[in-house]
């Protein structure tokens, strides 16, 4: 069996060989399956596990999105499954996954869904906080907002909503003024370029 050293000294090479050849991997994005796989590991598990396996699973997602090389030892059908089962199950201990955690891993690897572990844990991650009566919150504006708007923002959201929140706060300078807020799959559009939007769908219908 490849241990996890050994491994990671052949990513090295294809890191340099792929470096040479500036040749990218692109991560799979499929949110739709993703929320399925988080919602079934999320059953499996006990409370006392649950915080465990969020961190578990957003440690192996910021891994893949940041290594070149362990996406494609992930992907490559090169390394068989259990090389990669071995190496996640290893990353996975490092990062205190629980065993049930692991086993899951170990069925995206026969499902071929390692892929997906990004978005996998961003799912879950959003199952974790809705247990908890946290709701997860997205704050984009043109412009950095300094800290007072946005703890003034964060207060109102919370006294609206009946609930903690977890608000994401990230700029778009496309917006160009105003503020876009996404709720789940509620959007609330201030933008000046969302505005203008809306107008440029309302003439188009006339």
């Amino acid at each position: 069996m490849l241990t996890l050293r050994a491994a990671f000294r052949a990513e090295a090479r294809i890191f340099i060989s792929l470096s040479t050849r500036r040749e990218r991997i692109p991560i799979v994005r499929k949110p739709a399956v993703a929320r399925r796989y988080a919602q079934a590991l999320f059953e499996l598990l006990d409370t006392s596990t649950i915080e465990s396996t969020r961190e578990a699973l957003t440690g192996l997602g910021q891994a893949i999105k940041d290594s070149v090389a362990l996406r494609h030892i992930v992907a490559s059908p090169v390394f068989g499954a259990e090389v990669k089962t071995s190496v996640l199950a290893e990353l996975g201990s490092r990062l205190g996954c629980p065993p049930i955690g692991k086993a899951f891993l170990g069925q995206l690897v026969k499902k071929n869904r390692v892929g997906y572990i990004p978005e996998i844990a961003e799912a879950f991650a959003k199952l974790a906080d809705a247990s908890k009566g946290i709701q997860q919150i997205t704050v984009s504006s043109a412009a950095t907002l300094p800290p007072a708007e946005q703890d003034r923002i964060s207060t109102r959201l919370r006294n609206m909503l009946k609930r903690q929140v977890d608000i994401t706060f990230h700029t778009d300078a496309r917006h160009l003024a105003g503020l876009q807020i996404h709720l789940g799959s509620t959007v609330v559009d201030s933008t000046v370029s969302g505005r203008l939007q809306a107008m440029q769908s309302l003439l188009t219908k006339e």
